[in-house]
């Protein structure tokens, strides 16, 4: 063991041990001449059984490391070749383990495994782009180091490997037994990113539920069954990374980290029966052309050869048919639209129908050929203001009813509408300076370097945005259209009240809430009731919340 006090290579004096595993000592070393501390790890030759070997994986895991850089990874200075040992000098990460963490506090917050899930992900992601892929093989929570600032850090290389496409199966099992992949244990091919996947999958199991795989029963459950209050968006990430065949899983990090992103969306409780609604809107829809809907009727007669000649392979047969068949008309493209969200709800499958509109549809011919047809390229040629009035329609459609929880996802997927429709509708342009506001905070707020000026333009831009949209809803004749536009603005306020109240008096912000709620006083309540009492219950709250913040939170910005 190295003593403590003891110059290593005229350089590292050696401070204390901070850790020590069954093959190594893990000690804090200060390098006098740079002021810097280091983590020295050491490996003695005595004890260790098969040192060669050993010390081979571990050069191996030297030279890969010294090569990569990643906020998630710790960087490899020195590397100190001894007769009797090994030693390597890396960062030192202050913290302690998610072991530990586990130990001490049990099941971790589920807010607080996903944001390590994706922290992890990430680093994944960036070993598994490497020319050849580096494949990690042992993600355990004694493996991940918890920092004081909240992120994480993955160590211990020892298990990784590069992956070589023409290996057909492993020829070491390496792993940690309940986190392991099956393929770790021979017999099942080569690992590859995937095993990366199922120890991913296996961590977050444990982390979230303090429930250790490596443990009698040796099972991963549905983590409903041990905490119902345990998202079910969640239990489905999980259970579809440790599926025993690596086809069933998530096929790579970033589709992995798409789900991680979306979680709540995936969710039961956001999950509907869409065989009901889609028997529903089909069978409407039919009923609609037999009923004789003037509009479908009259593209079936001018275009009778065009429809004769293709087959629709499509959610509905009805609008689809009725746009493919005369795409410069916008009743059916609206009529669409309107039965997508007649509940006032615009799921996953609904958004995607409309989405489809803009990519083409999809039509097959009696020889079984797939024709895209651009139809909203067409309408926006031969019918200009009818294009942006469904794209702006479309766009509130988004915006409105799109069932996701993720603020700035919602803005984007109608941005991508309402850019197509500022000429005619300037409110749209507002929604999508909105839009580009809430991107760039998002992307300050998770870059690895504080962005607080960035940050603080932005949210005075969308400040500025809130203002000149309510400007606008002054002037709509429509009073749907209103209760919809301050409605959005009291949820934008109540989100982001905080940061509001930083980049401007708390007097402004509750002054905007309180003229909105006393024009809600002034409409007729017997026509929309029940829409107008909720708005003003939600300012009322978003008030209170206003008077609760401190404008001290100026300065923190």
């Amino acid at each position: 063991m190295l003593e403590i006090g003891s110059l290593i290579d005229g350089k590292y004096k050696i401070l204390n041990e901070v850790g020590h595993g069954g093959m190594s000592v893990v000690y804090l070393a200060m390098n006098e001449r740079a002021n810097k501390q280091w983590a020295i790890k050491e490996v003695r030759k005595d004890g260790v059984k098969d040192f060669e070997v050993v010390k081979q994986s571990l050069v191996a895991e030297t030279n890969m490391l010294k090569k990569l850089s990643h906020p998630s990874l710790p960087d490899i200075v020195d590397v100190i070749d001894e007769d009797d040992r090994f030693l390597i000098v890396m960062d030192y990460i202050e913290g302690n383990s998610l072991k530990t963490a586990l130990q001490e506090y049990g099941a971790q917050s589920q807010k607080n495994v996903i944001k390590w899930a994706k922290q992890l992900c990430d680093v994944l992601g960036y070993l598994h782009s490497q020319n050849p892929p580096i494949i990690y093989r042992d993600m355990k929570p004694a493996n991940i180091m918890l920092k004081p600032d909240g992120n994480v850090v993955l160590i211990d290389f020892g298990t990784a490997r590069e992956y070589k496409e023409n290996n057909i199966e492993d020829t070491t099992c390496l792993g940690t037994m309940g986190y392991a992949a099956p393929e770790q244990f021979g017999g099942m091919g080569q690992t590859d990113a995937r095993t990366d996947i199922y120890c991913l999958g296996a961590t977050m199991y444990h982390l979230v539920t303090g429930m250790n795989p490596c443990e009698p029963p040796y099972e991963i459950r549905p983590i409903r069954e041990i905490d119902p209050t345990l998202s079910g968006g969640l239990e489905r990430i999980i259970t579809k990374c440790t599926q025993p065949d690596p086809n069933n899983r998530y096929q790579s990090a970033a589709e992995l980290m798409y789900d991680l992103e979306h979680y709540t969306e995936i969710d039961d409780m956001y999950r509907k029966n869409l065989k009901r609604k889609l028997a529903v809107f089909i069978t409407t829809s039919v009923l609609t052309m037999l009923l004789g809907t003037s509009t479908v009727l009259s593209y079936c007669a001018a275009e009778h050869k065009l429809k004769e000649a293709y087959t629709y392979d499509n959610y509905d047969n009805g609008y689809y048919t009725a746009i493919v068949t005369d795409p410069t008309r916008t009743e059916a493209y609206l009529k669409l639209n309107d039965k997508l969200t007649d509940d006032f709800v615009l799921d996953r499958d609904e958004a995607q129908i409309l989405n489809r509109l803009m990519v083409g549809i999809d039509c097959k011919d009696h020889n079984g050929r797939v024709h895209t047809y651009d139809v909203m390229a067409k309408l926006k040629e031969k019918n200009p203001k009818g294009y942006e009035d469904v794209c702006y329609k479309i766009g509130e459609s988004f915006l409105f009813y799109y069932e996701i929880n993720v603020e700035k996802d919602r803005y984007s997927s109608a941005a991508q509408w309402f850019k197509e429709a500022k000429e005619n509708h300037p409110e749209a342009g507002i929604y999508c300076e909105i839009s580009d506001c809430l991107t760039l905070i998002s992307q300050y707020d998770g870059a690895k370097i504080q962005q607080t000026e960035k940050t603080y333009e932005e949210y005075k831009k969308l400040w500025k945005q809130i203002n000149e949209l309510y400007a606008k809803s002054e002037n709509f004749d429509s009073l749907d259209a209103k209760i919809q536009v301050w409605n959005e603005i009291d949820d934008i306020v109540d989100t982001n009240i905080t940061s509001f109240i930083a980049v401007t008096d708390k007097d402004k912000v509750m002054d905007l809430l309180q003229t909105i709620k006393d024009k809600t006083e002034k409409l007729d309540k017997s026509i929309m009731r029940e829409q107008i009492t909720g708005l003003q219950d939600n300012i009322d709250k978003t008030i209170e919340k206003a008077q609760s913040v401190k404008e001290e939170n100026k300065d923190d910005l």
